[in-house]
């Protein structure tokens, strides 16, 4: 099952709009979406850069979209015990003390 018609709507494109944006006929997208056709593994490629989510995730094999971008801000937001938008309110000065502390935890390893 691709997710290109759910990916492609989210980005508010009609079919016409983004097979002119990825170089391929209206009718080709339409025959992916209703699947009527399977894609080569280099339009899945072009297609999971163009959307910006993993292949597996184009695929429905997963339901995480890119996984190292994920797993990066998951990561961030458990170390710093905080979600992205809390860090963002924090002053200059607050956040520097947070580099600052991470760097002293980072230098007592040595």
């Amino acid at each position: 099952m691709l997710r290109i018609e759910m990916l492609r709507k989210e980005l508010e494109l009609s079919q016409k709009e983004f097979a002119k944006k990825v170089n391929m006929t209206q009718q080709r997208i339409s025959a992916y979406e209703k699947e009527k056709r399977e894609p080569d593994i280099e339009t899945i490629k072009q297609f999971s850069d163009f959307f910006n989510v993993s292949i597996d995730f184009l695929l429905g094999k997963t339901d995480i979209r890119n996984s190292k971008k994920e797993t990066t801000v998951n990561f961030t937001e458990t170390l710093l015990g905080m979600t992205k938008e809390d860090y963002e309110n924090l002053t200059d000065i607050q956040k520097k003390q947070i580099k600052d502390f991470a760097i002293y935890i980072k230098n007592q390893q040595n």
